[in-house]
This record gives C-alpha cells, sequence and structure tokens, in this order.
C-alpha cells in the first residue's frame, strides 16, 4: 500500500488537507516537522539558527524513518524537494500530491515572521514559490489546484486517488 504524501509551499494546506483525508480513509497521519521536532527535542526555528543545511540533513533523516511506515498520509515541509535524496526517499513508497494555493492566498493566512523562511523578507514568499514551483511539478505524482475550500479539496483529492488507483472506493 502506497503512502499518500502531500508537498507545496508552506501555507498551502498540506497539514489540514493531509489530517482531513486521513481521517476519510482512516489512515494514520503524519506531518514531517512535528516528527522531527519530536526526533530531535529541538525546535525547527533554532535548527534554522544553526543553518539551513542541519535543518534539511534533519528533515532527510525524518523522512527515512517516516517512508518506512505504509499506508500513512504524510504532510511534507516546504522545502522538502530541495533535495533529490527526498524526492527519492518519498517516491519510493509514496504517491506525491502537490497542493498548488496561490501565493495571494497563502500570503494572506500565513504568518510569514513565524516561519524561519519566510521572515527573512517581505518578497522572501515570492521567491521561494518562484525557485521551487517546478521541482514541486516534478516531483509531484498529481497536482491539485487549491481554490475552494477544504472540503472541495479534499474531495478532489479523494476522487484523483481513487481515479489513480491509490485507494479504493
Amino acid at each position: 500500500m502506497k503512502n499518500i504524501i502531500f508537498i507545496g509551499m508552506p501555507g498551502a494546506g498540506k497539514t489540514t488537507i493531509g489530517k482531513e483525508v486521513a481521517r476519510t480513509l482512516a489512515w494514520p497521519f503524519f506531518d514531517s516537522d512535528v516528527r522531527l521536532r519530536e526526533r530531535i527535542h529541538r525546535d525547527i526555528k533554532e535548527l534554522f539558527r544553526e543553518s539551513e543545511a542541519a535543518f534539511r540533513q534533519e528533515e532527510t533523516e525524518t523522512l527515512r524513518e517516516l517512508c518506512q511506515k505504509e499506508g500513512i498520509v504524510l504532510s511534507c515541509g516546504g522545502g522538502v524537494i530541495k533535495k533529490a535524496e527526498n524526492v527519492a526517499l518519498l517516491k519510493h513508497g509514496g504517491f506525491l500530491i502537490f497542493l498548488d494555493r496561490s501565493l495571494e492566498a497563502i500570503a494572506s493566512s500565513v504568518d510569514q515572521m513565524g516561519r524561519p523562511l519566510l521572515s527573512a523578507s517581505k518578497n522572501r514568499l515570492k521567491e521561494l514559490y518562484d525557485e521551487r514551483y517546478a521541482l514541486y511539478l516534478a516531483a509531484a505524482d498529481l497536482h491539485i489546484s487549491v481554490r475552494g475550500g477544504i472540503k472541495e479539496t479534499v474531495e478532489a483529492v479523494l476522487a484523483a486517488l481513487r481515479e489513480q488507483g491509490v485507494v479504493e472506493g
């Protein structure tokens, strides 16, 4: 059984949609950032102050652990696709869904100061979007445009997963 893995920008809805998909399917849900914090007993902001490279290494180790599981729904941090090793780990046993939410919608709903990579400058969200968009598309098995609310997005994801044969019913 393949894992269902959500990728996309910070604020795209990966955790919210992932939890609802997991609840509907009665599958366990994991958030890679939450698991990383639990595993290293440190705050992500603190780890980023050390360096982004230190964070990315811990992220890869966390993914290595999570990808040993089967039949889970996983929400990943926005930069997970920056390392080819991460993408390979995720694709090995998972079906990757890129939740594509507009920059305007993300900017209006995300506390940019509370996120280490977004707090650097006012234009940082756009810079990250431009840097990562093609990587999300390349890694994804499925591209879902987030246009409506949570319920509509979850329904679109589940319908696509059924159509792709990832889940039954």
